[in-house]
């Protein structure tokens, strides 16, 4: 009946790891990595040097240029050399500078759909970019390029149906902020301490109660892990169904960026849960069989109780049993 029980209690702490886990892993994100400015654009800064980002801002910053000109001033310049020079800029400080000032515009797109002030396409502005590209093509002595319009250009990051879906899951998050992963903490050391208090009688038998909920935690935990890194995966594909085509690798790139802290959590949660869970499990068998060793006699003493003839050892003089 007690082992029923525990069983049970095991389980029960199984899932509930497994869902506060994640929960709480998303709701610290929400609070310290989303709703941060700084951290936003600290994540997205990388990308700058990304070869599919730089690819697609190339494309896209060509395609703009030429579709608003007339073509007959083109007709001297060559695509491929005005590609090739928009490419070029991609790669020099400037255009850093200009993708960091767009993706701070951005990010008060991104929280203006997630508290539910905007009910549209979340999308970056790349203005900035295009300008930086004007001007560097100037400087270049590409020609016509002081021709080049700059105007609104964005690139798609969130659909409207997915903010919208969005926005309904971040809302407990955000209120949540750090908490749920305190709470989740707290949780695991209360089952601990519950274990041991309600272990077998002795030291022993709290110790080992302890070291078994302890490696219940620790599976709790990777488990809670693995559920997190699925749940990454599944949204990234529902968001990215919702970009067009021609913004899916950049809204891609985006959505890797911003949840590339996840990923590392999932990894070191998943790994500290294993080793926890491994090292509670060997623990314990090796003081359950510490525990049922027999004790040893000590060296050079019978095992069993003295009695007066082993006491008295032979007796002298007759050592043959026979007198002579």
């Amino acid at each position: 009946m007690r082992t029923n029980i525990s069983a049970a209690l095991s389980a029960v702490v199984l899932v509930l790891l497994a869902v506060l886990v994640p929960l709480s892993a998303l709701s610290a994100w929400v609070d310290l990595e989303i709703d941060n400015p700084g951290r936003y654009v600290a994540a997205m800064e990388p990308l700058a040097s990304d070869p599919g980002v730089q690819d697609t801002m190339s494309t896209l910053i060509t395609d703009e240029a030429t579709k608003q000109i007339d073509p007959g001033l083109l007709q001297g310049v060559s695509l491929g050399f005005l590609h090739g020079a928009v490419q070029s800029f991609t790669t020099t400080d400037a255009f850093r500078s200009a993708w960091v000032a767009a993706n701070r515009t951005a990010h008060e797109a991104v929280t203006a759909a997630l508290n539910g002030e905007s009910g549209e396409d979340v999308r970056m502005d790349l203005a900035p970019v295009m300008q930086q590209a004007k001007q560097n093509l100037v400087d270049s002595g590409v020609p016509f390029a002081d021709e080049f319009p700059v105007r609104r250009t964005d690139i798609t990051l969130l659909s409207a149906d997915r903010a919208d879906q969005l926005r309904q899951a971040f809302r407990p998050l955000r209120a949540g902020g750090v908490w749920p992963a305190v709470g989740t903490l707290v949780f695991a050391g209360a089952t601990v301490l519950l274990a041991a208090a309600r272990g077998g009688p002795g030291r022993r038998g709290s110790a080992l109660a302890a070291l078994a909920a302890t490696a219940v935690v620790g599976l709790g935990f990777a488990i809670g892990a693995l559920v997190l890194r699925g749940a990454i995966a599944v949204a990234r594909n529902r968001v990215l169904a919702g970009v067009p085509g021609s913004d899916r690798d950049g809204a891609a790139a985006v959505y890797d960026a911003l949840t590339s802290p996840l990923l590392t959590a999932v990894w070191i949660v998943l790994a500290a849960g294993l080793a926890v869970a491994l090292c509670a499990v060997f623990a314990r068998m090796w003081a359950g069989r510490r525990s049922a060793r027999p004790e040893t006699a000590a060296p050079g003493r019978g095992s069993g109780p003295l009695t007066p003839l082993t006491a008295r050892g032979p007796v002298p003089g007759n050592s043959s049993g026979h007198d002579r």
